[in-house]
């Protein structure tokens, strides 16, 4: 099997990289943060997900590290309870968490942290490290996330834009809290759209909870932690008094104001000897709780062809006629969800589940 190198060290880097260790396949990860910066937010997970999960990670390992969610509850901003909905082994995690587990498989002499890779436009598309030195592989994997430098430079006609949603997501370890919510997917709606609150129960004492607003409504900016506090505080002040107290109770440290983007059109999954995954193939709407069902599907995928294939194009082209029609499917869902989520809440349709099925 030829070399391969990954670029990006987050859901689907580490994805593929458990993939091609399980059979035995060369790589080498490059990832530009610091490895104590990978720390973020959380997923939903649904079952399909976590089907491909336990191929890679022990189950006994990794319900230690995350919770299954019992119901879906919809709420109006108040607490007035609008719809309930059983959920069928939908799993919460922290980014932080699942990071971690992804990680302990892989040596750690295949992965170089704070490495930049640069596309080199002059020399037919190879990417280079921040030295200067050309990255010695015969298949590159890139997995650099949503706003991908390198498929920009390799797609230059590609489109991107702002979606008409933004989202704050925190952290907050509270037994007591974490108590009253029990094993439940909490989201309150505001009456007039736009604006919701979301509560995931992660474990007996930590939560992570995440904001939706209507960026044309509420213009939420870069900014202090201390100023984002106090922005959301207002903005909840009125809300069900659980919403205000988990807000006021939160440390701010690794707060993060997530800006949302979407590829106009998709780009081809694949070109010459470069391949993409995950968000740098696909940016998927956070609506559709997609992000990391997909990333290990793609991984799966891809390392099927790649180990069936002795053609890389040939395998490239079978991973992309295989993933972009459910791709595709979750971006009509997701686009469909965001113009649910716009409408006052009256004109939203009854138990909306904030899950992308096939």
């Amino acid at each position: 099997m030829k070399k391969i190198a990954v670029v990006g060290a987050g859901i689907s880097g580490l994805s593929m990289a458990n993939y091609l260790e399980k059979h035995k396949i060369d790589y080498h990860i490059y990832e530009r943060r610091n490895k104590k910066d990978l720390a973020g937010h959380g997923f939903l997970i649904p079952k399909e997900g976590m089907d491909y999960l336990y191929q890679i990670i022990d189950p006994d390992i990794l319900l230690q590290h995350g919770n299954f969610l019992r119901k879906y509850t919809q709420y109006s901003h108040t607490g007035k309870i609008l719809a309930e909905k059983e959920l069928d082994h939908v799993f919460a995690i922290s980014r932080h968490s699942l990071i971690n587990l992804l990680a302990q498989n892989i040596s750690p002499e295949k992965i170089t942290y704070e490495e930049t890779i640069i596309p080199d436009e002059l020399q037919n598309g190879k990417l280079k490290l921040s030295d200067g030195t050309d990255i010695n592989a015969d298949i590159t994997i890139i997995s650099d996330g949503s706003r991908s430098r390198i498929r920009r430079n390799l797609f230059k006609d590609e489109t991107m834009r702002m979606v008409r949603e933004s989202e704050v997501v925190n952290i907050i370890q509270n037994k007591e809290i974490a108590e009253v919510i029990d094993n439940d997917f909490m989201k309150f709606h505001h009456k007039e759209g736009g604006l919701t609150f979301g509560i995931l129960k992660l474990s007996d004492d930590t939560i992570l909870w995440y904001s939706q607003f209507d960026n044309q409504k509420y213009m939420i900016n870069e900014c202090s932690a201390e100023n984002l506090k106090k922005y959301m505080l207002e903005v909840f002040e009125n809300w069900h008094p659980l919403v205000p107290e988990i807000i006021q109770k939160s440390n701010y440290k690794n707060v993060h104001l997530w800006n949302v983007y979407e590829l106009e059109e998709l780009n081809p999954f694949y070109k010459d000897n470069f391949v993409f995954i995950g968000d740098a193939a696909h940016p998927l709407i956070p609506f559709t709780s997609q992000g990391v069902t997909s990333a290990l599907k793609d991984s799966f995928s891809l390392t099927k062809y790649l180990v069936e294939e002795e053609n890389i194009q040939k395998a490239f082209n079978k991973y992309e006629t295989d993933r972009k029609p459910e791709i595709e499917h979750h971006i009509r869902n997701g686009r469909t969800l965001l113009k649910q989520f716009l409408l006052p809440l009256h004109q939203q349709p009854e138990n909306i589940l904030p899950i992308s099925y096939k």
